[in-house]
Formats: C-alpha cells, sequence, structure tokens
C-alpha cells in the first residue's frame, strides 16, 4: 500500500488537499481535508467514500462526477467544488503537477523578426513536449512594424493591404487562436509561456487562463497596473481592456500560452492596418482613434525594459525560476521553421 499526498489553491478560492493510500491501482484510502467550508459536515465523510475504489487512472470528469453525485444537490461547498477535489486528487497521483513541481526558465528579451517569434512558439513548445526543455518563459522583442492574426482569422477579414503597405507592416499568422495584435516595435509587452498540460489538469480552459496570468498579475501591482482577468482571456484595468491571452495545446503533452498587452499603441495607425481596429478599440475607454493606447506606459510611468525586468523578477522569485540564453540550436530551428511554414503564402492565407 502506497500513500499520496496532493495540493490545489482554488484560483479565488480555498485549498484542497487529498491524502490517499493506494493499493495496486485502486483508491482504498482518502482523506480530503483544506480551509474550505462545507455544510452539512457529514458531507465530508460521503467525499472520502465517493473515492473509495476508483482507478488512480480515472479522468478528472470521472472522479468530480463520483464527488459530486455523493454530496447531492443540498450540500454546500463553499471555496471549492467536485472539480477542485478532482484536480487535487490527480495531483496527488502524479497526473498532475503544479508549479513548484517543475524547473522554469527564463528567456529574455532578444530582437528577432517577428515571424522568428512566431516560429519560436511552436519550436520551444515542442521541445517541452518531448522533455528537451524545461518549461519556459520567454519574453519577445522584434524590430519592425507588425500584425500578428490568430490561427482561425481570415487574413482578408483581418487586415486592410491598403495601410498594410503605407505603414510597412509585416503579417504574420501564429498557432493560437484569438484574434489580431497589431505590434508596432516597442509598443506592447508580450510573453510566452511553454509549459507541460499536466499543469492544467482538471482546470477548464476559462479557469486556466487567470491561473497560468496570476504571476503577471502581481507584477503588474508591483509597478502600479491594478489589473484583472475579464473572462475568457481579457487582462483588463479600471480604464478597460490592456491586453489578451491565448493559447494552443499540442499532441506531445505541452502547450502554449501567451499574452499581449498594450503599452504605446498608436491607435490611429492601428485603424488604418486593421479592419476591426476601431471595434478592437471600443472597450479601451478611448472616444477617438487619433488618441494612443498606452496603459502600461500611462500608468506606470516606466521604460518597457524596465517593465520586462519586473516581470522577469516576480516569475524568477515566485517559481525558482533561473534565466538562460536562447539556444543557436533552438532559434536554428525556429528560423528553418519560419522559412518552411510561417514565411509562407501557404500559412497565410490559409483561411482567406
Amino acid at each position: 500500500m502506497t500513500d499520496y499526498h496532493g495540493e490545489f489553491k482554488v484560483p479565488g478560492g480555498k485549498l484542497v488537499v487529498a491524502d490517499l493510500a493506494v493499493d495496486g491501482d485502486v483508491i482504498t484510502w482518502a482523506s480530503i481535508n483544506g480551509d474550505f467550508f462545507l455544510e452539512p459536515d457529514e458531507a465530508l465523510a460521503d467525499i472520502n467514500e465517493a473515492l473509495l475504489g476508483l482507478s488512480t487512472h480515472a479522468p478528472n470528469t470521472a472522479i468530480s462526477e463520483a464527488v459530486a453525485e455523493a454530496v447531492g444537490p443540498s450540500a454546500v461547498m463553499f471555496g471549492f467544488d467536485p472539480d477542485s477535489v478532482a484536480v487535487a486528487v490527480r495531483r496527488a497521483l502524479g497526473h498532475a503537477t503544479t508549479w513548484a513541481d517543475h524547473d522554469w526558465e527564463v528567456i529574455p528579451p532578444s530582437t528577432l523578426s517577428i515571424t522568428e517569434n512566431v516560429a519560436l512558439d511552436e519550436v520551444l513548445t515542442r521541445e517541452v513536449g518531448e522533455g528537451r526543455r524545461n518549461p519556459t518563459l520567454r519574453l519577445w522583442d522584434w524590430d519592425e512594424r507588425s500584425v500578428v492574426i490568430g490561427t482561425f482569422q481570415s487574413y482578408r477579414n483581418e487586415v486592410d493591404p491598403d495601410g498594410v503597405e503605407k505603414h510597412g507592416v509585416t503579417v504574420v499568422r501564429r498557432i493560437s487562436g484569438g484574434g489580431a495584435m497589431f505590434m508596432e516595435a516597442g509598443n506592447c509587452v508580450t510573453y510566452s509561456l511553454y509549459l507541460p498540460t499536466s499543469l492544467v489538469d482538471g482546470l477548464s480552459f476559462a479557469e486556466s487562463y487567470p491561473f497560468l496570468d496570476a504571476w503577471v498579475m502581481e507584477a503588474l501591482a508591483k509597478v502600479g497596473v491594478s489589473a484583472f482577468y475579464k473572462p475568457l482571456n481579457d487582462i483588463a484595468t479600471d480604464a478597460g481592456k490592456i491586453g489578451g491571452a491565448a493559447q494552443k495545446r499540442l499532441g506531445n503533452g505541452a502547450m502554449l500560452h501567451h499574452v499581449t498587452m498594450s503599452y504605446d499603441i498608436d491607435a490611429a495607425k492601428m485603424t488604418e492596418v486593421l479592419r476591426i481596429g476601431r471595434e478592437k478599440i471600443s472597450d479601451k475607454g478611448i472616444a477617438s482613434a487619433q488618441k494612443r493606447v498606452d496603459p502600461l506606459k500611462r500608468q506606470t510611468g516606466m521604460e518597457r525594459a524596465d517593465i520586462f525586468e519586473a516581470m522577469m523578477g516576480t516569475f524568477e522569485s515566485r517559481y525558482g525560476a533561473r534565466r538562460v540564453a536562447l539556444s543557436e540550436e533552438s532559434l536554428a530551428d525556429a528560423r528553418a521553421l519560419a522559412e518552411r511554414k510561417f514565411a509562407t503564402h501557404a500559412w497565410l492565407h490559409r483561411i482567406p
């Protein structure tokens, strides 16, 4: 018989702890505990009983359904729910991981073409899934005027060719969904996380976004920006949206999570380049496209490089990460992938 221990802090909720005993591949003893609230008290015994006999390979849905059925509709679970119990159980059994289970690395920003930046997202995510890279945070930098469109967006519907030609814009398509990003050099703060999907095991897509960006909310608070998540994938302040996130999950057990936040966007130029530019800024609290969308610059008074430093420092202190250089091998792989995929007409216009 083997003992197991797992913990899960519910985002915005309470700590759920699972202590288990296993014989073979069956749970034979269970104790769910934590700082949550539960009424009636007897429902805790029902939760523990529901876990007995479950396979150690049971998926989150099976565990959650067993717990929900055991407590019934009359029980009040405050600060946790059957899904969070499932996450704690899966973590105890080693199927789900925590931030502390991984050795995190940080790649500081270095100036690359926008096409290389997009290609690196695929290369580094695959490296994590193949076990050739530790989970990693990478900050982007680039020196060209660009638009990055989502993998499911229509080039024709998103981009104004006259504006692209007028302003010398490079347009690329990324591998994740979501909307188009106008990314003039120096006007955005963009980062990517490359991680095993085990870190978000049991979390819904909606839950995974704020979970993976909790560290950046802390970093923003440190530099004077009071930000919060606006479902599904927007980062906002009381003045409106300042950024958005996107994800791509690969079949090799790794995923990409990346975010772009506005530092000092020329909104007038953006509306000339993006067909839906005026709609994109409609929730940012500005009445005229001639104004700039500059929440991070205006709210912090800091240089963009200093915001990068605050973000990296917060991530390092929170998760014990260490800074590393981007390897020449990874960069070479990204350049090759950019040439055969991301820089091609076929990829860019795959949805016309």
